[in-house]
């Protein structure tokens, strides 16, 4: 069985009540890019993206951000 790696864009703005918009001002990451992630449209996530996302949103567990499913 094949696993992919999600990222939970989704997730994140609920649980925190923002917007899209408001994660790419917070995090200084594009736009475009963070909707191509919630949307699953980008296969790959840059590292750093990773890390302004859990400084933004103070979060400690990277599984609250990527989780690996199966297909």
């Amino acid at each position: 069985m094949e696993k992919r790696i999600v990222i939970k864009i989704k997730d994140l703005l609920m649980k925190n009540n923002i917007s899209l918009r408001e994660l790419s001002r917070l995090t200084d990451i594009r736009h475009a890019t963070l909707s191509e992630l919630s949307n699953h449209k980008r296969e790959n996530i840059n590292f750093q993206h990773i890390v302004k996302i859990a400084d933004a949103l103070d979060i400690e567990d990277i599984r609250e951000i990527i989780d690996l499913v199966d297909e």
